[in-house]
């Protein structure tokens, strides 16, 4: 039996993260020596639903889109909390934010799970933050109390028009049982309005090879799970680079 499934029906807020960190960062006034206060105040902003210190350190044509996304992702899970800290870089003139954003609501009596893990890679320039790079995307939004066992095997980064493989691998299928699932690509600019089949797997998960896009960029894929255990939505990111 083949299912028609509308991502925004189970909450799929994985590319308004996205956007709305992209968002965010790139003009946000800060020097080397604030910016620990910068990161602390970020987090308190975010987590107080206060948007006053990002009005003041944003764009004025910015704050729009940042607040559109920001009221997105926390109308469908109010409670969600931001922590951010500081990574160690080993590049030239690179600093390195690791992100996580942890959420849940109750829908129907079910609990829907929200974390949300990325690197944000940025310089600074003139006192701003400057040429801003979101790594390593992974969202999940599930509702199987992690009673599902899967993995999820999607690469950072792959080279520009090269061959690589998707598989979500459900690590305890169930024989006699109906899994269904899909994935499917879209734009960082998408919200995924379009509808997604979703098919029985009869191999125990998703795998899928694929071909990169001639140019580099940022390729977002997304895709649900359908269980006897619950459901899990997932959104992953890849870096579309020229060179490893």
């Amino acid at each position: 039996m083949i299912n028609m499934f509308n991502l925004n029906s189970f909450k799929n807020i994985g590319v308004p993260l996205y956007l709305l960190i992209y968002l965010i960062f790139p003009y946000s006034a800060i020097t080397q020596t604030l910016k620990t206060d910068f990161v602390r105040n970020l987090e308190n902003s975010l987590n107080t639903r206060d948007l006053e210190f990002i009005k003041k350190n944003f764009k004025n044509d910015e704050i729009p889109n940042i607040q559109k996304q920001f009221s997105k992702i926390t109308n469908e899970f109010p409670d969600c909390e931001w922590t951010i800290k500081e990574l160690n870089s080993n590049i030239p003139n690179t600093n390195i934010l690791r992100i996580r954003v942890l959420g849940e609501k109750i829908v129907n009596g079910e609990i829907y799970v929200l974390e949300s893990n990325f690197d944000y890679l940025f310089s600074i320039l003139n006192g701003k933050i400057d040429q801003g790079i979101i790594k390593n995307l992974f969202t999940t939004i599930r509702n199987d109390n992690n009673n599902i066992d899967i993995s999820f095997k999607i690469p950072n980064k792959v080279l520009t028009g090269s061959k690589y493989d998707i598989d979500i691998i459900l690590n305890k299928p169930l024989e006699e049982v109906l899994i269904s699932g899909a994935i499917k690509s879209h734009q960082v600019n998408s919200f995924f309005e379009q509808e997604i089949l979703l098919e029985p797997l009869v191999s125990g998960g998703i795998f899928k090879t694929t071909r990169a896009p001639s140019k580099p960029g940022i390729q977002i894929w997304s895709g649900i799970i359908a269980h006897p255990k619950g459901m899990i939505s997932f959104t992953k990111s890849v870096d579309i680079v020229d060179e490893i």
